[in-house]
């Protein structure tokens, strides 16, 4: 079940943290950057990353009545990536701040890179160093 509390209290927060860094929007627009990137979080929570399931979802359900086409909405998105980017910072180190948290964990389980029959031309992890064996797999990646 979709929580529409959650969904106004994301859109809140987006809306807040874009207006407290002055974000300039034209006059023309029919749709928020707010509303854009409250759609791209919702389709991450409740669609699994979708976007045109969630862009759907929030036309359907009003929260967006002027909801952009497909195309122009990924290219909205994609124009908001490095705004989007100093939020995520900006919002880690508020948190940050509020726990007082000085220490982290890290998760330090191994993610395949490429598969044994791309070794020879994987290009991020070079050398004899990085291959390992899958053993549940029965098969070697680095």
């Amino acid at each position: 079940m979709l929580c529409e509390s959650k969904i106004i209290a994301l859109y809140c927060i987006v809306d807040d943290m874009l207006k407290g860094i002055h974000h300039y929007e034209d006059s023309r627009i029919r749709v928020s950057d707010s509303e854009v990137i409250t759609t791209a979080f919702v389709s991450v929570l409740y669609f699994g990353g979708h976007l045109d399931h969630a862009r759907c979802f929030m036309k359907w359900k009003g929260y967006v009545p002027q909801m952009l086409d497909k195309s122009r909405f990924c290219r909205r998105l994609h124009r908001l990536g490095d705004l989007l980017i100093s939020m995520f910072f900006q919002l880690g180190k508020d948190l940050k701040d509020m726990a007082g948290a000085s220490e982290y964990v890290l998760d330090s389980f191994p993610v395949a890179v490429c598969d044994n029959i791309r070794i020879a031309r994987c290009k991020l992890m070079q050398g004899e160093h990085f291959r390992g064996r899958h053993s549940t797999e029965l098969e070697y990646k680095c």
